[in-house]
């Protein structure tokens, strides 16, 4: 982590839904957050607390009732193309192969077609999917479709990735695979991730850093460090400071 490089800064941001008939939601409550270039933050937090709709708000999908988010300095008003975004529910395009589904954003951007084909075979073999490269989406399984989502938000070549619980709807297994994939693919491309999560053990696997949100208020409650070494695999989670760093996690958000 380069804590001379902030890439996101999020200041006193607010964030008020108006429900109709005179009646509001308060979702985020004076938010206050950096995150440094190559950093992997977790955000956990209980149903409702505003996870979700913080990484909305950095993505320029939705704009802050009071505060401001900058990206790499600069003030979010309007989607960033720097920022990619991978959503809990596949997003795949139904009528494109796994080929295109990850070749669509660097020929969006007009990136050449040879170095399209490069880019979209490197991701394609990188989330192992070599050979169902002209599979369309309802010939794969939920994993597999989630490996495509991954691979097409890292083809876009973003500098900050946003996650919005995209292994939530898998099964133990799959979503295992999907996180030692995912922590590959961070250690070799090194980009900025922002992962809500409800799973503490997966924020303590993926994270360099966890924000522990609250409910009412919808704020930030803590941020901790994890101190673990990386690279990182699975049998991480047997170790007593692993489980006693959950223990920490669970008794914060009890």
């Amino acid at each position: 982590m380069n804590q001379s490089e902030e890439k996101i800064r999020i200041e006193n941001v607010s964030k008020i839904f108006d429900i109709g008939k005179g009646n509001t939601i308060q979702a985020l409550v004076d938010i206050n957050l950096s995150v440094y270039n190559e950093e992997f933050v977790c955000i956990v937090g209980p149903s409702g607390c505003g996870k979700s709709t913080l990484l909305y708000l950095i993505a320029a999908l939705d704009r802050p009732t009071s505060g401001r988010i900058l990206v790499e300095g600069e003030l979010v008003t309007k989607p960033n193309p720097k920022v990619g975004m991978v959503f809990q529910p596949d997003s795949v395009f139904p009528w494109l192969s796994v080929r295109d589904n990850v070749a669509f954003g660097p020929i969006i951007r007009g990136v050449p077609e040879e170095q399209v084909r490069w880019i979209t075979k490197n991701y394609i073999e990188m989330v192992g999917l070599q050979g169902f490269e002209n599979s369309l989406p309802r010939q794969l399984s939920g994993g597999m479709k989630k490996r495509v989502d991954v691979a097409r938000a890292f083809a876009n070549n973003p500098d900050i990735l946003l996650m919005d619980e995209p292994f939530g709807a898998l099964d133990a297994m799959t979503k295992e695979k999907l996180q030692i994939e995912l922590l590959r693919i961070w250690d070799t491309e090194r980009k900025t991730v922002l992962f809500v999560t409800h799973d503490l053990e997966e924020a303590l696997v993926l994270g360099s850093r966890i924000v522990v949100m609250s409910r009412a208020p919808n704020t930030i409650q803590t941020v901790l460090d994890v101190p673990f070494e990386r690279p990182r695999d699975l049998l991480l989670k047997t170790s007593t400071e692993f489980q006693q760093m959950r223990r920490q996690l669970w008794d914060l958000l009890k």
